[in-house]
């Protein structure tokens, strides 16, 4: 029962995305998808296979790889429609390519022209969006008068199958997607549960999802699901720590500044009545709420400035 109510992270999807795309297998079907033209594609084409999980919001990966010299850009969006999809795929493009060059040893700075693969940028968009573009624009988007804008990038959009082909059934692009609707409908039913992520597991067996991928990691993939969720759990707690703390921090800053305050305007008082010259000292402390020591030492202060 309790492994039943235990939530599930929020950005599982994410996490199958990665771990999908890292066997070089399923991979190379991604590429394959990509272009159906290279039929001659094997999983030994495929290398610098760099997989990071970006987290500017917690809620896409980005996956890079390399095949016949071209650099190949893919990233899971969020569910919610956003431009700003694009300026982060120009920001891993550039991490990418600094990291092509450095392996290389190419030098940015001398008189030979280094060499750059050819690149292609992909987003896959799981969520649901009337206006489906099959390609966005950083010009035509940020920036008014697109044709003077010193920067364009171009994204293509997935929102399924790419080159769909009825003897083989859904690439798997259009099985990935899949999976994410079977799970987001089985999450509305169970909530973040283990029954909604063995469920969705379940469904997308008996219908042909990704099958041999979850047949053969079905436990890794619950598991993985399941502890990214303590993973998020442990990060709010530590947000929350560092929220506390920061409170707390900011509340002695204004208390030693109303202190402070509070002092000076004392001092501002006890001055004043010092030099009326006609109350004694112990009167003024008397007036002021302060002890006599505090009012002689202002009075003493007052002396040397003379």
């Amino acid at each position: 029962m309790q492994e039943e109510t235990k939530a599930a992270k929020y950005t599982a999807k994410d996490s199958v995305f990665t771990d999908l795309f890292q066997n070089k297998k399923y991979l190379l079907q991604l590429y394959q998808a990509l272009h159906p033209e290279d039929r001659d594609a094997k999983e030994d084409i495929l290398s610098d296979i760099t997989i990071n999980n970006v987290l500017v919001d917690g809620q896409y990966n980005d996956l890079g790889f390399m095949v016949r010299g071209k650099l190949m850009i893919l990233t899971e969006a969020q569910s919610t429609w956003t431009m700003n999809i694009i300026v982060r795929s120009l920001l891993y493009l550039a991490q990418s390519l600094q990291d092509y060059l450095d392996e290389r040893g190419e030098d940015l700075y001398g008189s030979r022209k280094v060499k750059l693969p050819e690149t292609e940028l992909y987003v896959i968009y799981t969520g649901e969006r009337v206006n489906r573009p099959e390609e966005i624009s950083l010009k035509e988007e940020f920036f008014e008068d697109n044709k003077k804008s010193a920067i364009e990038v171009k994204v293509k959009m997935l929102y399924g199958t790419v080159n769909p082909d009825k003897t083989k059934g859904e690439d798997i692009v259009g099985q990935y997607v899949l999976f994410t609707k079977v799970y987001n409908e089985q999450v509305r039913q169970h909530g973040r549960t283990t029954k909604a992520v063995a469920e969705t597991i379940r469904i997308c067996k008996d219908r042909d999802i990704l099958k041999e991928y979850l047949a053969t990691r079905e436990k890794e993939v619950i598991t993985m699901i399941m502890s990214l969720y303590d993973q998020d759990r442990i990060m709010k707690i530590h947000v929350e720590s560092e929220k506390r703390i920061a409170a707390e921090k900011a509340a002695q800053k204004a208390e030693k500044k109303a202190e402070k305050k509070a002092r000076e305007e004392r001092e501002a008082s006890i001055r004043r009545m010092l030099r009326d010259g006609t109350i004694p000292a112990e009167k003024i402390a008397s007036y002021v709420g302060v002890s006599l020591e505090e009012v002689r030492q202002v009075e003493a202060g007052m002396l040397q400035e003379v």
